[in-house]
């Protein structure tokens, strides 16, 4: 990569080091989270969403390395590897990169910057309202400051200069735009990883090679955006749009959409497209697909208003954001035929249940319910898109249902889902593996997919969950003070419902903190905790809460000694 300009082997080596100098800040991005729990994973799935994009532009042979297709492979190993919802957005900016590069074997400052501009419209794009004081800020920013250094001087340092002072002096600005970073004194963790990459690009442009880490944060940061996502209401529609002669506009399709509906996604190109979106006048949205083509996989399912997260009740404020995805680069087809779609099988069982877990003794539970395809990953863990479309594709059934278990999972199987338009897929928003056991107990195998979500996401909505874990530094959670190494009690929105020095004493806390009425209270202990302390918990639970039933199962999870759920 010169200063002026750059072509295709440029771009990769520039991209590999950009990488390895996010690598040396993972950790410290890490730490950036506004709740002081110890398994914040902003960093680590940045970092494995560019590790898969590296892999995907190294694997070109040399003729290959032309801008315009090493743009094109980092955009689709970003895809394919986005761990989290940090790194589904990153993998929408490489996007619009990979979009503005294409045709180019070589670029100068002004193409970069327009590069950039088209990452920060498809990232927005993203978001059917986005929020500010994120990593959409940062790159809003830092794309706009890069296409005025390109208009005065179109070299690439200028430019990379540029978008690397204004993006960290846009970070620095995130909690002045969220009262939850502001709280918790710390500043968007998802755009300080972009800034970090932005970062390590020009200093690879500039001759410094990757070594010991800058200078450390001033303070602790992290995005509430993706680690929120929406949840949906009222009718959920979706189906598959086929031209009928003229090519299908997906942005005029997409602003009419989101103008009648929201949770918007529209993934495809102009032959064929695949159309989610809620509204309660599901009628208007199939007469909008007719009226533009030919329409097939219909559904339509009836999701109970209160199936919405309780996290927008309590964020809406400030992070009230409906994130949809959509489609790569490449057409769909395209998309799905590189990631190994095969034809459905009409033998094939009706349903599946794919489902992400954290620990073998929940892997366990799943399993012993039916489960048929089984994703390891969750909190710090994050699967891939490309994991949960692998999953989804070697599920036997026509039809999967996944429980993702997680709200940082929510988004890579929403994107898995997008990309597999030969089985019928339908995501159920579970939040942890006992909100996915209460899903699976509510599934009618007669049933569809469609038929089967709205009950299932209503029964694991009824049931209450806390896990318990250990403040790994001193913060404000909840308006509550919370010092480094108290145990915590969180609720499925990581609302605090006790802390203390007491593990025991803060679980009972936490537990006489749910709604009352409940008569079963199942326990699964984890790492940090053995059968011992969880019987002592289990009798101490019994104690205060008389005539309850405490069940015992060893769920295996890592960092939370407890996940508890009471109905």
């Amino acid at each position: 990569m010169s200063r002026r300009s750059c072509d295709g082997g440029a771009l990769l080596d520039g991209f590999r080091a950009a990488v390895a100098h996010f690598a040396l800040h993972e950790d410290e991005i890490n730490a950036l989270n506004v709740f002081p729990v110890p398994d914040g994973d902003t960093g680590s799935n940045m970092l494995a969403t560019l590790r898969a994009a590296v892999e995907e532009a190294g694997a070109l042979s040399g003729e290959e390395r032309h801008v315009a297709r090493v743009a094109e492979a980092i955009s689709f190993g970003a895809l394919m590897g986005a761990r989290g919802n940090s790194g589904v957005i990153l993998s929408q900016i490489f996007r619009g990169m990979a979009a503005s590069l294409e045709g180019k074997r070589r670029f100068n400052g002004l193409d970069l910057a327009h590069a950039l501009d088209r990452g920060r419209e498809t990232a927005y794009k993203a978001v059917a309202k986005p929020v500010e004081g994120t990593i959409l800020t940062v790159i809003r920013e830092s794309s706009a400051a890069a296409v005025m250094a390109a208009e005065r001087q179109p070299d690439i340092e200028s430019v990379l200069t540029e978008t690397v002072e204004s993006a960290e002096r846009s970070v620095a600005r995130t909690p002045s735009l969220l009262p939850i970073l502001r709280e918790a004194g710390v500043v968007d963790s998802g755009g300080e990883g972009l800034y970090r990459l932005f970062q390590g690009a020009l200093l690879h442009l500039v001759g410094v090679t990757a070594g010991v880490p800058a200078e450390a944060a001033a303070a602790p940061r992290r995005s509430t955006l993706v680690a929120h996502a929406d949840q949906g209401f009222g009718y959920e529609t979706m189906f598959l749009l086929s031209a009928a002669g003229r090519s299908l506009d997906l942005d005029t399709i997409r602003d009419h959409l989101e103008g009648i509906g929201e949770s918007v996604l529209v993934a495809g190109d102009g032959r064929a497209l695949k159309v989610h979106v809620h509204n309660e006048r599901p009628d208007l949205v199939i007469a909008y697909g007719l009226s533009l083509g030919t329409l097939s996989r219909i559904s339509v399912e009836n999701l109970d208003d209160q199936a919405r997260d309780l996290r927008e009740a309590r964020a809406g404020d400030f992070a009230g954001a409906k994130v949809e995805v959509v489609g790569p680069v490449e057409p769909l087809a395209a998309v799905a035929a590189a990631a190994g779609t095969s034809a459905p099988d009409a033998h094939a069982p009706a349903l599946s249940v794919v489902a992400v877990a954290a620990g073998e003794g929940i892997v366990r539970v799943l399993e012993s319910f039916g489960v048929q395809g089984i994703v390891h990953g969750g909190q710090a863990a994050n699967p891939s898109t490309g994991e949960m479309l692998r999953a989804i594709r070697e599920a036997p059934g026509r039809e999967v249902i996944v429980l993702p278990n997680n709200p940082n999972v929510k988004l890579a199987a929403q994107q898995a889902a997008a990309l597999a338009p030969e089985k019928r897929v339908v995501v159920v928003p579970t939040r942890n593996g006992a909100e996915g056991v209460a899903a699976l107990l509510a599934m009618d195998p007669t049933k569809d997919a469609a038929d089967n979500a709205g009950p299932m996401l209503e029964a694991a909505r009824a049931v209450q969950t806390l896990q318990v874990t250990e403040a790994v530094r001193n913060a404000r959670v909840s308006g509550r003070k919370v010092k480094r190494g108290q145990t915590m009690a969180l609720d499925p929105d990581d609302g605090l419902l006790a802390v203390g020095g007491d593990r025991q004493q803060t679980v009972l806390a936490g537990v006489a903190a749910l709604q009352p009425g409940f008569e079963l209270v199942t326990i699964y202990y984890g790492e940090g905790t053995d059968l011992a302390e969880a019987e002592a918990l289990s009798r101490a639970l019994t104690a205060a809460h008389g005539g309850i039933e405490v069940e015992l199962v060893h769920g295996g999870q890592p960092h939370y000694p407890y996940l508890i759920a009471a109905e």
